[in-house]
């Protein structure tokens, strides 16, 4: 959900409740502009518990990290093998 500022003004209880009830975060634009994201604490805490999850699997299976300039290289190429052959 994208909202401007003025929300957080006119419609905070509106914007904590949706929030907590969909349990997913509201973008806040200001003039028109991406500006503040509001989130309820338990999702963020899902978020950490998820990416904390994905960290242990990539240490389990010694996943090397990667610059996205490097992913993006990778895919790529994948990509254009594919489409040579």
């Amino acid at each position: 959900i994208i909202r401007p500022i003025s929300d957080l003004r006119n419609h905070f209880n509106a914007i904590s409740e949706t929030c907590h009830k969909e349990a997913q975060p509201d973008f806040i634009t200001k003039n028109g502009q991406g500006d503040l994201v509001a989130m309820s604490q338990a999702f963020l805490i899902d978020l950490y518990q998820k990416l904390a999850v994905a960290d242990k699997e990539a240490a389990d299976l010694n996943v090397v990290e990667m610059s996205h300039e490097d992913m993006m290289n990778k895919l790529r190429k994948r990509i254009h093998d594919k489409l040579s052959n």
